[in-house]
């Protein structure tokens, strides 16, 4: 454990200024959630453990934190985090289930301490299940969810990234949950756990493909549905530079623009949802697309109503004129990363900037004295 000199803290002023959130480092979706409540404005201590190696995505995920060195494996901190346990709103954690526990530091110890505690968990499979102590990823729940079966071409499945296990249906689950415990929480004086698995958070996120499926209108082929690129007005083309756009002209008055600026009759296509006429459909979107470089079609389909964006790489979306009007990227660090979001018209939010702190911290989350003079001392 390290000295005061290891803890940093950071001022705030978005719509959660004042609340405490005590963080126990791990991977992925809780530091995601960890960073999306200090860009609201908490006050986020987060334990890590000494010598703990670097990953390629600290350098934003961990931003805006107070960060206490702790080993757990001494009494002393386990002493301190139950201290800092105490005086949290909420508490997050990404262990695997009963990890935590065997060291002391589990719900029913903390929230016997801290009756208001909110004590989020977030794991892949749950706290409990057939699967949940074993391991995995973000590829592995989505597949579990029905989620991975659908998105891919038609010969196999893409993962999306680790948007929808980790990001989505982990950590933007796991905030949501916890800020709707802690409502309850401050209005009932009863704090709870939140068991917020990526397996269940990948599976609400497919609600509307699951009421397509019950109604009829969803197939279980890749690439043969309205949102999975089967229909060819909602799917992306390469450009003659080798560059790529997408159109999403779903509604008849858009599908009606986007004809328009391409020269292309409506009459030809009457019923544009009808799958008999996709493939005479997108064979000619191809040739029409492939014909002109992405910069043309920028000129000729963007700010219209023909549903049409640039697929950017990530180096060419942080410059696209919209996202500099609305600061969706911001230099923080050194570091080119996303803005805090969403926005607020009362209490804006922004990236918390760390700043070395003395006993006074402590001593604000009403650690005992002669606890934090063995801080000190260690």
């Amino acid at each position: 454990m390290k000295s005061s000199a290891a803890i940093t803290r950071a001022t705030a002023n978005g719509p959660l200024h004042g609340v405490r959130v005590l963080e126990f480092a791990g991977l992925g979706p809780a530091p995601f959630c960890g960073m999306l409540l200090s860009d609201l404005g908490a006050q986020v201590i987060r334990i890590s453990r000494p010598n703990a190696p670097a990953q390629p995505f600290d350098a934003i995920l961990d931003r805006g934190r107070s960060v206490l060195t702790v080993d757990l494996k001494q009494s002393v901190g386990v002493e301190i985090c139950r201290a800092l346990a105490k005086n949290a709103d909420v508490l997050i954690e990404g262990f695997r289930p009963g990890v935590l526990e065997k060291l002391g530091l589990g719900p029913d110890v903390l929230l016997q301490e801290n009756p208001k505690l909110v004590y989020g968990r977030m794991t892949g499979w749950g706290q409990y299940g057939p699967n949940a102590h074993t391991a995995g990823h973000d590829i592995n729940y989505i597949a579990l969810s029905g989620a991975l079966h659908s998105v891919g071409s038609a010969e196999k499945p893409t993962p999306p990234l680790n948007l929808v296990g980790d990001f989505g249906g982990g950590a933007l689950y796991l905030a949501m949950g916890v800020l709707a415990a802690l409502l309850n929480a401050r209005s009932t004086g009863v704090g709870q756990v939140v068991d917020c698995a990526m397996t269940d958070g990948a599976a609400s996120l497919m609600s509307m493909m699951f009421a397509m499926r019950a109604g009829g209108n969803w197939l279980e082929q890749r690439h043969a549905n309205l949102l999975d690129g089967g229909a060819p007005f909602y799917d992306t083309y390469r450009c003659a530079d080798d560059k790529w756009i997408c159109v999403g002209a779903l509604e008849i008055q858009f599908f009606a623009v986007l004809l328009n600026k391409l020269s292309i009759p409506i009459s030809d296509y009457p019923d544009h949802w009808n799958p008999a006429c996709w493939p005479e459909m997108r064979a000619r979107f191809e040739k029409i697309f492939q014909s002109q470089p992405q910069a043309h079609w920028c000129a000729l389909l963007e700010n219209s109503d023909a549903c049409f964006a640039p697929v950017l790489p990530m180096s060419e979306a942080i410059d696209h004129p919209h996202n500099v009007a609305r600061g969706t990227f911001v230099t923080h660090s050194g570091i080119v990363q996303p803005a805090p979001a969403p926005r607020f018209s009362r209490t804006p939010t922004t990236i918390q900037e760390s700043t070395s702190v003395d006993v006074n911290t402590l001593r604000a989350w009403q650690l005992p004295d002669a606890l934090i003079d063995r801080v000190l001392a260690s």
